[in-house]
């Protein structure tokens, strides 16, 4: 659909606000200061680090909550995570989300894409991905971003995924809820069990919405939805986009264990769903504690695990799309001209990131209790799994402000 139907409330909001950056206004130099205050805080170069020998990597990524409120003022809420897990691996207390809403921080730690305005309002219509054509830039930015709007990818637009996949090693997705009722969300049925669940080009994502109490699936959480590479070829996506079903089984052998894992909980779940779940249970921290409490030890003690692994824990974005703080190289651009992210001005819509919300890694190459305060984000994440598995480094992981998980992290080598 062409740009220029695409109107939104949020999306008029979020043009009125660069106009409002435009022209000087206190309230948008206010958020401005804030976010570039936090992106100075990493330096533009990084020594080389090479990370320990990690051969399987799995990461459960939460929902909507700031560092401030799940480790600080409601800490009680999800026990588990908060003093278990935090005693027995890190805490990165400077782990930032890249935007706002859910989706755009997703694909961007799968691809390094930023946002765009369709990306940041989480893809209810599943548009295909339209190039401005040169109005901006060329057709890669020097982060080789692709310069234009929409939700689902080209072909040419690569993700860690298939980067796995092309130097030979595994990888899978595993979507809590995906395949629950088919027609809703597009799966497939495999000697797997559902698989690549998503709309059809151009349809609306009926898991955009509020769904029955037995389906939380959400496709904007699954972000190997929205890339062609992966979806092009439904084979392809039908063997690695699975529900979580087979994950424990996956778990019993090292060779049956992915060397990258990517694991969505349900809404309820990831902590998406509160005050209440979609079956009326109580939602929040208090569900993303189960659903730790269940599965990290199950991947704890799994072969692949021992043999060495690592587990990554972290929130899509803060609770508030008023929290738009930064780190890493994300600053509100003007007038498009940032080549790191060249389609909107601001990606957390208010300011330049996502938020602090933490995160919590897992490894043998872990010391317990160990705490970091250097800063990250979800480009970071991605530029530590290539680093992992010696891979190239995608969009916006290029940044020279992005560095990996380094030494402050692995403690014990």
């Amino acid at each position: 659909m062409p740009r220029f139907l695409l109107i939104t409330p949020r999306r008029l909001a979020m043009g009125l606000a660069s106009l409002a950056l435009v022209a000087g206004t206190c309230a948008t130099v206010a958020a401005t200061t804030s976010g570039a205050s936090a992106s100075t805080h990493v330096p533009t170069a990084a020594a080389k680090y090479t990370p320990p020998k990690i051969k399987h990597v799995w990461i459960i990524t939460l929902e909507n909550e700031s560092y401030g409120y799940t480790f600080g003022s409601h800490k009680d809420l999800a026990p588990y995570l908060t003093r278990t897990l935090t005693a027995k691996g890190a805490l990165l207390k400077d782990y930032y989300g890249i935007g706002h809403d859910s989706l755009d921080n997703y694909t961007a730690m799968v691809s390094g894409q930023a946002p765009n305005y369709i990306l940041d309002e989480d893809c209810g219509t599943f548009y295909p991905f339209e190039q401005f054509g040169g109005e901006n830039f060329d057709k890669w930015t020097k982060y080789h971003q692709l310069s234009g709007e929409g939700c689902v990818f080209p072909k040419v637009v690569t993700t860690v995924a298939n980067q796995l996949t092309n130097h030979k090693l595994t990888w899978k997705a595993y979507e809590q809820d995906m395949g629950n009722i088919p027609h809703r969300d597009g799966t497939v049925s495999t000697a797997n069990g559902p698989a690549c669940g998503h709309p059809a080009i151009g349809a609306q994502d009926l898991t955009d919405s509020t769904g029955p109490k037995n389906d939380s699936y959400a496709t904007r959480h699954d972000p190997f939805m929205y890339f062609k590479s992966i979806i092009g070829n439904p084979s392809y996506c039908d063997a690695h986009v699975l529900s979580l079903k087979p994950l424990a089984n996956d778990l019993k052998k090292a060779s049956t264990t992915p060397n990258y894992s990517f694991i969505t909980p349900n809404t309820c779940a990831d902590g998406h769903d509160t005050p209440r779940c979609q079956d009326g249970s109580k939602g929040g921290l208090t569900k993303v504690n189960r659903f730790l409490k269940t599965w990290v030890p199950k991947i704890m003690n799994s072969p692949a695990y021992k043999q060495g692994g690592l587990i990554v824990i972290n929130f899509d974005e803060s609770g508030s799309d008023e929290d738009a703080t930064a780190c890493c190289g994300e600053v509100d651009g003007l007038g498009f001209d940032d080549p790191s992210h060249p389609n909107m001005n601001e990606p957390g819509l208010y300011g330049p990131g996502g938020g602090k919300v933490g995160a919590v890694l897992l490894s043998k190459y872990i010391k317990g209790g160990t705490v970091s305060t250097k800063p990250y984000n979800h480009y970071s994440l991605l530029r530590s799994v290539e680093d992992i598995f010696r891979l190239p480094h995608l969009g916006d992981a290029q940044q020279p402000q992005v560095v990996p998980f380094g030494a402050d992290v692995y403690t014990k080598r």
